[in-house]
């Protein structure tokens, strides 16, 4: 029997969306029946002026992704803000200081290191690319059981409908009930940590800077908005997060500017907050016949280092890569659907994942204590890198997802 999709992506997310319309913008895979499942729409903030809680640093190779499927041009430019620069210090030592690291786009040979993107406003733009808009049927409703079968995954939804499809993708966040339901288990673990979101003024310029200072209980984020504002991901404490989200807009303001050492100079908090957990999540394998996972669905990494979306971007675009090769060369939407086909992209997004989350881990562990010999050690670290122009450039083409086995729409071979 003829499916209802060959090709059917649980989770309208960021990534969902954008594997989806990056399909249908393929030429080998745009002529496919392909679906979305998400049951929220996507929504703009209430008004043009309103900054959204959440932000990403967009680098650039998932830039490119979003200008492959339309997406990018649809975004505001009154809500895109560039970085330039990236400063990061540790709590012992001083933002530019000895113990700092400073990232530079004049030695990237690139116009910037990113963007610092709305979540929501991001989303929309996937959402009104064409190629979504135009050729992907968006199925408003919820997941509630998977069978993956020999000819072809069944889906069933809460209104009571059952879907077909040749090939299904788990997109649907670190929390996947479809990953769950496909019986992809999971290895990670709680942090003891979580993040603190916020906006708030300074009476300094960003400067079109990122600042990041490593403190003992985690690390703290000023992202530079386009609007002179910054955003603010503070990793810290359970009972510090709730301490920060509850208590007076001049305290907070007080201790966001002790903290980052008053290199914004005042700093002025006036706007929402919010916090929420910390977790790494990686699953101990991205696919099974008919079935295969993309972003925080097969990995979950802390956000220290921003990574979180672009990781998955890259994803999507490894997976299109892989399976518009196996169409180009004669295969069709069941075998694209085979283990052996997932599995290539597995093997290749798996090694990439594995290396960046054990990374950001890693700077986690070391940078989020105040032990003095990890302190001396840190200190000795960052200034050792800053001073070596090959290691840095090794690092912001890894932050920029061009480095490595990128695919080939972001540069790769």
């Amino acid at each position: 029997m003829k499916n209802d999709f060959d090709l059917l992506i649980i989770g309208g997310g960021m990534v969902g969306g954008c594997l989806a319309a990056l399909a249908a913008s393929d030429r080998e895979l745009g002529e496919l029946r392909i679906a979305l499942l998400e049951a929220q729409p996507p929504t703009l903030p209430p008004t043009d002026r309103e900054v959204d809680l959440r932000v990403s640093a967009i680098s650039r190779g998932s830039q490119r992704i979003l200008e492959t499927i339309g997406a990018w041009p649809k975004i505001d430019a009154r809500h895109l803000s560039a970085y330039t620069d990236m400063i990061v210090w540790d709590a012992t030592g001083a933002a530019g200081g000895a113990g700092s690291l400073h990232f530079s786009a004049s030695e990237s040979g690139e116009p910037d290191l990113g963007y610092i993107v709305e979540n929501r406003r991001l989303q929309w733009a996937i959402y009104e690319a064409p190629p979504l808009r135009d050729r992907v049927t968006v199925l408003r409703a919820e997941l509630t059981s998977l069978e993956l079968e020999d000819d072809n995954a069944v889906v069933g939804l809460a209104d009571g409908r059952k879907i077909t499809a040749a090939l299904v993708v788990g997109a649907d966040g670190a929390a996947s009930l479809s990953r769950r339901l496909a019986g992809i288990e999971t290895s990670g673990w709680d942090y003891d940590q979580r993040a603190f979101v916020t906006h708030v003024s300074t009476s300094s310029a960003h400067r079109r800077t990122a600042w990041q200072r490593f403190l003992p209980a985690g690390p703290l984020a000023f992202l530079p908005l386009a609007d002179g504002r910054s955003s603010i991901v503070w990793t810290t404490t359970p009972e510090h997060a709730q301490q920060l989200v509850n208590c007076a807009p001049e305290q907070l303001a007080g201790e966001l500017g002790a903290a980052l050492g008053g290199v914004l100079g005042e700093i002025t908090a006036a706007g929402p907050r919010a916090q929420f957990p910390l977790r790494l999540t990686h699953a101990r394998k991205y696919c099974r016949t008919r079935f295969v996972l993309v972003g925080d669905a097969a990995h979950a990494v802390h956000p220290l280092a921003g990574q979180g979306v672009n990781l998955g971007l890259l994803d999507c675009a490894a997976l299109v890569e892989t399976l518009a090769s196996e169409l180009a060369g004669g295969g069709d939407a069941d075998s694209m659907a085979e283990l052996r086909v997932l599995r290539r992209y597995e093997r290749w997004r798996k090694s990439e994942n594995v290396f960046a989350l054990g990374l950001i881990d890693a700077l986690n562990r070391l940078f989020s204590n105040a032990s003095p010999t990890l302190t001396w050690l840190r200190r000795l670290g960052l200034s050792a890198v800053d001073g070596n122009r090959l290691a840095k450039r090794f690092l912001m083409g890894r932050a920029m997802g061009t480095a490595g086995e990128a695919p080939r729409i972001v540069g790769g071979k």
